[in-house]
């Protein structure tokens, strides 16, 4: 196999995108917190692009594909410190043969980076508020080590959870149910925000989470499309999807919202729109005609329900990353096993029930929905309880009040 021209356009240009989608998530999520918070919530998103991209270079990366395809729990130390890592094409057979990658293995390596930076760029949104900055950096770097490593290593590098037939075109899994379930277990941890529920916390800015939207909505091609590690008929239907997926989320999230409240919202529509881009991940490049629009209605429906589990049991999400990345990832990975189509790709080996395959896909999805929920929590609450009885996790009453911009990083994002 030689270096495809097109292929290496294509990637470059895909990794350029989803690494543009985490000062879009720092948008999207900066326009839903009070204004005294705003700073303190772009700087937790664009500073995981510093320390996550170094890290990835250093150790992650290896531990997430080194060893690729042994279907095992965790990589090796093959590529630690950008080790073989280089200009070429990948002689490793995991990579040659598996994947069949036509593009320099560094250019992989960068665009699977990406990845390792928005996922736990994505926790922010449920701990909004009340963390501290230098406990949030710790975090995030220990996670991404002993959390997403072994989950991408599992699925995206041919791992345990991807022989044993589970589908995550992606990052259903590896991105949004892990985030999700790390979100999960930090704020069951750290507690409610001052004042929740019974004092009113309003957007201050929801234009800047429009724009957030877009951005996202856009950087999504690259993080789907871009799977397809190729230019070629599965990146185009994976970007189709994508874009359907969204549209019908939306839909499906302000028709509820309606229904239910009375009004059709800006936030809702946004919300709606990320949901839909959450769900279809999975999916993107094993599905075709229709079925990204029932994805997308079913996402948007469920994630707008899936709002009032916090109500119910009381833990504080402060922007609804629960319901929308932990539900919305596990219901596209159990919809999945619903529409596969192995005309669409032939990598799908048992199609969805809908196709006629049975219940066989159907079952690996749901066995690598809990694999990962559960690893996720538990690793995830660990190392946050540890952090918490060393550093805390929590700023003080009277930083909280004062808000994190002026108590993190003496700043303020509104000068008047």
């Amino acid at each position: 196999m030689e270096l495809n021209p097109g292929d290496t356009a294509w990637m470059l240009a895909a990794t350029a995108f989803v690494l543009f989608m985490t000062p879009g998530l720092a948008l999207f999520y900066g326009g839903m917190v009070r204004a005294r918070n705003v700073l303190g919530m772009l700087m937790q998103n664009i500073f995981a692009m510093g320390l996550l991209g170094v890290l990835w270079a250093a150790i992650a990366f290896s531990l997430a594909f080194g060893n690729g395809g042994d279907g095992g729990f965790i990589g090796n130390f093959d590529y630690a410190w950008m080790k073989d890592v280089g200009p070429a094409l990948s002689t490793q057979s995991f990579f040659a043969d598996t994947l069949a990658l036509a593009i320099p293995f560094v250019l992989f390596a960068a665009y699977q980076m990406t990845f390792a930076i928005i996922t736990p760029a994505l926790i922010t949104g449920a701990t909004a508020d009340r963390l501290k900055f230098g406990s949030y950096a710790l975090f995030i770097g220990v996670w991404l080590v002993l959390v997403y490593a072994p989950i991408a290593h599992m699925v995206f590098g041919g791992g345990w959870l991807a022989e044993q037939g589970a589908l995550d075109f992606a990052g259903g899994a590896v991105v949004h149910m892990n985030a999700g379930a790390a979100a999960l277990a930090v704020v069951l941890l750290i507690g409610r925000r001052k004042g929740y529920p019974e004092t009113p916390m309003p957007p201050h800015n929801l234009p800047m989470t429009v724009l957030g939207t877009g951005i996202l909505w856009f950087g999504w091609a690259g993080f789907n499309a871009g799977s397809a590690l190729a230019a070629n008929g599965v990146a185009g239907q994976a970007i189709m999807n994508t874009f359907l997926a969204a549209s019908a989320a939306m839909l499906g999230w302000l028709v509820v919202e309606r229904l239910k409240d009375g009004h059709a919202t800006t936030l809702g529509g946004a919300s709606g729109a990320v949901a839909g881009l959450v769900a279809i991940t999975p999916c993107a490049g094993f599905v075709g005609g229709m079925a990204p629009v029932y994805i997308g209605l079913i996402a948007g429906a469920v994630c707008y329900l899936a709002l009032g589990i916090k109500r119910a049991f009381g833990f504080d999400d402060s922007l609804d990353v629960i319901a929308v990345h932990l539900v919305g990832g596990l219901a596209g990975s159990l919809l999945l096993g619903l529409f596969a189509d192995s005309a669409i790709n032939p990598a799908v080996a048992h199609e969805g029930v809908f196709l006629g395959g049975g219940g066989s896909l159907l079952a690996d999805q749901a066995l690598a929905s809990v694999v990962t929920l559960a690893f996720s929590f538990v690793a995830s609450l660990i190392i946050a309880k540890v952090i918490d009885l060393t550093l805390g996790l929590r700023i003080s009453e009277e930083d909280e009040l004062a808000g994190l911009d002026l108590s993190q990083h003496a700043e303020v994002a509104y000068a008047d």
